[in-house]
């Protein structure tokens, strides 16, 4: 039996680029080890034929909504009934894993029974199949070393989790903004420890455009992402990487360290009102300190 699950639900393979950076994602999550397995999710074009050839595990069956956008609750539950690993990893199509991800998670669950993993990203510019022969990780990293671009604690590209939790999610169109905050958000909420493994795992996005959304619009422009926000339970739920309460560093769990960052995103927090409201002096103060945590960071969230 594996010890981990990776499952995905890739775009669809019609665009040569979007191809090219999908299946280098699928390349490296199969050279993760004996001990992880692999399972792609969803109907899009081309997704079959390059199961197939990679010899990959294909649920086809996803649930989706009335736009077609395959549903986040449906993913999750398939590879669960799938699978019989503990620990489940869900990824973005387009993000590249390295050789020590089972380590890490490992790590972590030696030390807590119930947890989130999540984590900043790398982001890379990728424009041709990777070589996945002998040595591709060091490769890969000299790469990201000379070329990378460390990501704001924004959005997140992966979750690691064992798979007695997360068994009831709302039904977020993948592919959208909110429902990867609203992860963050619900941990913390069951009082699960979410941790950020940022100093610990190096985890690659692959540069692509929104050419593959409705008018190419990003995301977060996007009616679906509404929906998603308001199916989250509003702003109030929006949490990020910075509002994990633990760091995985050297092999420990200990409270993350406090940053000007973290600091200015924990009176934001305290600030927003609890019920959704956009208006008053609460909402007034928390937007301020919104804007001045954004400016540090060159945020748009």
């Amino acid at each position: 039996m594996a010890f981990i699950t990776v499952f995905s639900a890739p775009k669809s393979f019609n665009d040569p680029h979007i191809a090219t950076i999908q299946r280098n994602a699928i390349q490296s999550w199969l050279r993760l080890g004996k001990e992880v397995e692999v399972i792609l999710v969803g109907q899009e074009t081309g997704l079959a034929e390059v199961a197939e050839e990679l010899k990959v595990r294909h649920l086809p069956q996803v649930a989706r909504n009335e736009q077609g956008t395959p549903l986040i609750s449906s993913i999750f539950s398939l590879a669960r009934q799938a699978s019989q690993s503990p620990l489940l990893v869900f990824a973005n199509g387009e993000i590249l894993l390295l050789p020590d991800l089972p380590s890490v998670a490992r790590s972590v669950a030696k030390q807590l029974e119930n947890f989130l993993i999540v984590g900043q990203r790398w982001d890379l510019t990728v424009k041709e199949l990777l070589d996945f022969s002998s040595g591709w990780e060091r490769r890969l990293k000299a790469m990201v070393e000379t070329h990378g671009r460390m990501h704001l604690p924004a959005g997140s590209d992966y979750f690691i989790f064992p798979r007695h939790i997360f068994c009831e999610i709302p039904d977020f169109a993948i592919g959208r903004a909110g429902w990867d905050n609203w992860m963050i958000y619900h941990a913390r909420k069951q009082g699960w420890p979410v941790v950020d493994a940022t100093p610990s795992l190096m985890i690659i996005h692959q540069d692509h455009d929104y050419s593959h959304l409705p008018n190419g619009k990003p995301h977060y422009d996007l009616e679906e992402s509404n929906f998603n926000m308001a199916l989250a339970g509003g702003s109030a739920c929006m949490y990020y990487i910075l509002d994990s309460d633990r760091e995985l560093r050297h092999g420990k769990i200990r409270p993350p360290r406090l940053t000007t960052l973290r600091l200015l995103r924990r009176i934001e927090l305290w600030l927003t009102p609890k019920d959704g409201r956009r208006s008053g002096p609460r909402w007034a103060l928390a937007r301020k300190f919104r804007r001045w945590r954004r400016y540090k960071t060159g945020s748009l969230v």
